[in-house]
Order: C-alpha cells, then sequence, then structure tokens
C-alpha cells in the first residue's frame, strides 16, 4: 500500500471518529505496520496539504494535520457509499445520462464509482441517481441530457442492458479472488496476535474493498445473478473487520497518546 492511500484509509477509518486530526509523529507510528517509513508519509502529507485534503495545525504534543472539509466530505461519501444497503429493492427506473460528446477519461473513472456503466460513447446509466453525477459534468462543462426510463424487474430487456453496461462475471470473480486472497491473512488473527498485528490486517483488509467502490454498480439484487459472489464478500468482511475492530483501535489509541491498555487482542475467535 502506498503512503497516500494509507493515509486517507487511517484517516477516514480512525482518525475521522476521533475528530479528524493526529501530531506527525502518529502519523508516521500508524503506517509503520503497513511497511511505510517516515520519509514516505511525511512527502505524502505535503502533498496532500497542497492538493487541499489535509491543513497543518499545531496540537499540544507538536504539529500536526487535520482534515480539510472537503476532506471529510470525501470520507464520508465513500463511507455511506461503503454500508448503504443498495440491494434490497428497485423500482425498475435506470437514470440515464447522454453526453453530447464522449467524456474525458478522469470523468468516465469518477462516473463509474459512482455506479454507471457504459452503454456507449454517448450513453451512461444507472440503476439510481448519483447527485454527484450533476456536479461532476458540471464541473467539466460537458452538456448532456438526463433522463429516467423504466424496465420490468427481472425482464430479458433489464437483463440484456446489465450484461452490456457492466462485467458481472468479471467484477464476480474478482470477488472469489478477494475472499480467497485475504482469508488466510485476518484468520492469522488470532487471540495470541498483536494489537498491531490486527490494525495491520485491518487496514489493509477494508482498503482492498474499498477498491470494489469503483467496480461494482451495487446492482439492487433483481439485477443480479444467483449466489453472487459480492453478497458473500460483503459478509466475510463484516464479519472480520468487525472481529479485528477493538484491538485495532487499541493501537490507536496508543499511537495517538499515553498507553493506557494492553496490547493483546480482544475478540473470540468464531
Amino acid at each position: 500500500m502506498r503512503a497516500r492511500p494509507a493515509l486517507f484509509e487511517v484517516y477516514g477509518d480512525y482518525l475521522r471518529p476521533r475528530g479528524g486530526r493526529a501530531p506527525v509523529s502518529a502519523l508516521v507510528k500508524l503506517l509503520a505496520p503497513l511497511g511505510i517509513a517516515a520519509p514516505a508519509v511525511r512527502t505524502a502529507v505535503s502533498r496532500m496539504v497542497r492538493q487541499g485534503w489535509l491543513r497543518p495545525m499545531r496540537l499540544p504534543s507538536g504539529p500536526g494535520y487535520s482534515l480539510t472539509p472537503l476532506a471529510a466530505r470525501r470520507l464520508d461519501e465513500t463511507s455511506a457509499r461503503i454500508t448503504r444497503n443498495g440491494r434490497s429493492g428497485w423500482d425498475g427506473r435506470f437514470d440515464l445520462l447522454l453526453p453530447y460528446a464522449p467524456v474525458g477519461r478522469a470523468e468516465a473513472s469518477r462516473l463509474t464509482a459512482l455506479g454507471y456503466g457504459r452503454l456507449g460513447d454517448h450513453t451512461w446509466i444507472a440503476p439510481r441517481p448519483a447527485d454527484e453525477a450533476t456536479a461532476l459534468l458540471d464541473a467539466a462543462e460537458v452538456r448532456y441530457e438526463r433522463f429516467t426510463a423504466t424496465h420490468p424487474a427481472g425482464s430479458s430487456g433489464a437483463a440484456d442492458i446489465v450484461r452490456r453496461a457492466w462485467d458481472l462475471p468479471g467484477i464476480g470473480r474478482a470477488y472469489a479472488a478477494f475472499v480467497e486472497a485475504q482469508r488466510p491473512i485476518v484468520t492469522a488473527i488470532t487471540v495470541r496476535s498483536s494489537d498491531e498485528e490486527a490494525y495491520a490486517a485491518r487496514v489493509d483488509l477494508v482498503h482492498q474493498w474499498r477498491g470494489f467502490l469503483t467496480r461494482d454498480p451495487q446492482l439492487p439484487a433483481a439485477l443480479l445473478p444467483p449466489r453472487w459472489p459480492g453478497a458473500g464478500a460483503a459478509g466475510f468482511v463484516d464479519r472480520h473487520a468487525t472481529r479485528l475492530r477493538p484491538a485495532a483501535d487499541r493501537y490507536v489509541e496508543r499511537c495517538l497518546g499515553p498507553v493506557t491498555r494492553g496490547g493483546r487482542v480482544g475478540f473470540s475467535e468464531s
């Protein structure tokens, strides 16, 4: 994991609930278990300040950095996308965006991350509207039309659209590979593991899971194939992220301040 995405993980998952700020010394300690050296941490922090994600501040323990409002909003949006229950139902309506010209690479990547699939150079489709899409295209000065199209859930027409817009077999294989790769890592963390080991495993687990935000459009169950691997992967992540959380939190607290508790993992192996 590189320093910049690691910092986003740490700020979003651990520091945001604690005020969104930390001294530089704590950031170095928090990224060390991820194999990131102090110079790389400081370089990444400086770049994030220039990009408007972090701002310097003085803390009682020394110089530190806090999230900017922009970064806080982006992290909250990401958290909401991870935890939302977007597959619970669908009313048969698709949100369609029809740009007058092909969108740029950056805009296309962002639309994909928002859950839109491409039906051609001039058509993007999603099972639910994303307000951010309007702001994205407006900021890029892309002229477009937007409207709603309806397909009955389970109809052959809806299934055909899904096959054309998204590579569900490929996404399903990626989910299966993710679980296969992560299972030995997280199951190796037991009651005999240190808090630091649990923290490192959990950060990597959640970071790898976030990567599916840019691939999986979070289609409702009515549009998914039977035994969708994404459902099993979500349960796997929820189970182990919850199991490892107490130990990871203790490690974070030790990095942020004086040691107040022991260093062993506080979870069951169920």
